[in-house]
């Protein structure tokens, strides 16, 4: 059995913690706990909104989310011995939901996909989906079924969306000052171009005036990936994995949550995956000298785990890098190449029942396949999404008979 150095009591908020954990990067949090290398250690984690999303029928949660509290790390973790220069070696060993709970918080049980208003964050289609909607699925062992999606049964791909080391002073720096500079260049954009440092509802861990204060002020907001880690959203970093993440300060200080039950590539209703909280189960290591011996110098590296759902048959759906609702050639632009992919994928599943914006939740949660297929034939890149046909109770594929329109309920919608 691992040892338990991070534990959460789901009744109550990361803040009232016994040892609380944290929501920003920043090197002066202090540790929670020290493992040494070698160790095989449990790190109970916390949904990402510190429970603000309730298992209803009414999407007004996700429409009033507060982004300031996220995400509740657990942590910080010293490591023993580790230097900066030094590759933090992680072993993913298991993964899941609250063990053997069942109640109000995402992952006793339940967890859910949200889309986020398009003024408070936004998603991928964003522009196309700008209000919120929900969705909650009930977990039962490794598959999940929604009473919001109807028709739908997958097996999930279980895996933290969120874990990293801390940034040293000067890595820290550049992040804010180049956020920063991005933001200048549009600074009333809805959604914002990036977050900066933001005082109100800081985390610090344990640490307490000055050193609050300072994270507080500086501390960078943990939605985006980075060059430690960081909300990678990775679907297949899952059991089985193993992480080299670069060591920036003395002790590694490594910390994650925001754990999902599943997701399909790109997380792209922003909250797309399941999201719960639950446990993670960790072997750490140490490669002394490793970012240079390896030229790991700007991000970590990945061996993902074999224990994914095997599905072998898919609609397919591909995208190009054109703006179609102006028709404007654009660049080798995967983005919109993948953007496009999606909302076919969307437009075709609306003429078997679903409405638009339950078909774009499946396709954040479901183990959907995103590929960047061509960025080589100037101008347009090509981008594929595959969408497994064995995750639904009636059959998707194109036929001459057209396809089976049904009643396929609804997801939860704002007010």
């Amino acid at each position: 059995m691992p040892d338990v150095v991070f534990s959460v009591d789901q009744a109550r908020s990361m803040r009232d913690q016994a040892v609380p954990g944290h929501n920003r990067w920043h090197p002066d949090i202090p540790p929670a706990v020290t493992v040494r290398p070698g160790q095989s250690i449990r790190v109970e984690c916390r949904e990402w909104t510190d429970g603000q999303i309730g298992n209803n029928d009414s999407a007004n949660d996700v429409r009033d989310v507060d982004l300031t509290h996220a995400h509740m790390l657990s942590g910080p973790i010293y490591v023993e011995g580790a230097e900066p220069g030094d590759l933090l070696v992680v072993d993913i060993l298991d993964l899941g939901p609250v063990p053997q709970e069942v109640g109000d918080v995402p992952g006793q049980g339940w967890g859910y996909t949200g889309i986020f208003a398009k003024a408070n964050g936004g998603g991928f289609l964003t522009d196309r989906f700008p209000d919120a909607y929900k969705a909650i699925w009930d977990f039962a062992g490794q598959k999940c079924t929604s009473r919001h999606l109807p028709g739908v049964e997958f097996t999930g791909i279980t895996h933290p969306g969120l874990f990293g080391t801390a940034p040293s002073p000067e890595l820290l720096a550049r992040w804010n000052a180049r956020e920063q500079a991005l933001i200048d260049t549009d600074p009333e954009r809805v959604p914002a171009l990036a977050l900066p440092p933001l005082e109100e509802n800081t985390l610090g861990g344990t640490a307490t005036g000055d050193t609050l204060a300072a994270i507080a002020r500086d501390g960078a907001r943990t939605v985006p990936a980075r060059e430690n880690g960081g909300n990678h959203d990775i679907k297949n970093f899952t059991r089985g994995s193993r992480v080299f993440y670069p060591v920036h300060v003395p002790g590694a200080l490594f910390s994650g949550g925001d754990l999902h039950f599943s997701q399909g590539d790109g997380e792209i209703t922003f909250c797309g995956a399941i999201e719960m909280g639950g446990f993670i189960d960790f072997h750490v290591d140490l490669i002394k000298g490793g970012m240079e011996t390896y030229a790991v110098t700007t991000n970590p590296i990945l061996m993902p785990g074999n224990v994914e759902p095997r599905y072998s048959e898919f609609v397919t759906f591909i995208g190009i890098g054109v703006d179609h609702g102006s028709d404007t050639q654009l660049y080798n632009d995967a983005t919109m190449a993948y953007r496009n992919a999606c909302l076919n994928a969307v437009a075709y599943l609306e003429k078997f029942g679903y409405s638009g914006a339950q078909a774009y939740l499946l396709l954040g949660a479901a183990p959907i396949e995103g590929r960047v297929s061509g960025v080589v034939d100037i101008p347009n890149a090509c981008c594929s999404l595959y969408l497994p046909t064995a995750i639904f109770d009636f059959d998707i594929r194109p036929t001459a008979s057209g396809p089976v329109r049904a009643d396929r309920g609804s997801c939860a919608v704002s007010s």
